[in-house]
């Protein structure tokens, strides 16, 4: 009984160590171990950067946004606006082609 007892301990034993090595080895080089750091930390400023970006793309946005409030529209806004889609122009303006 007890060589048996001695025996299922260290298979236990030996079952803890494989896996506390599994855990320290994906600790190490597993998709968020120690040796990746630098690669998440180089694909942290890149989206940073994209944040940044989107950001100043949101502003411009926004300020487009405000310059065409229904109570107060911005006439020049407006006026680019007209003239770009609905290829609109005043009477005395001439329109000059350009061929590519």
């Amino acid at each position: 009984m007890n060589m048996t007892a001695s025996k299922k301990e260290k298979r236990i034993q030996l079952f803890a160590l494989l896996f506390l090595l599994g855990l320290a080895t994906l600790a190490l080089v597993g998709p968020y171990g120690l040796l990746s750091w630098s690669e998440q930390s180089a694909a942290l400023e890149v989206r940073n950067a994209q944040i940044a970006q989107l950001e100043e793309e949101g502003a411009v946005l926004a300020n487009r946004v405000d310059l065409l409030d229904l109570d107060n529209v911005d006439p020049d806004l407006s006026s680019e606006l007209v003239r770009r889609d609905l290829n609109v122009a005043h009477r005395d303006e001439y329109v000059i082609i350009l061929e590519d």
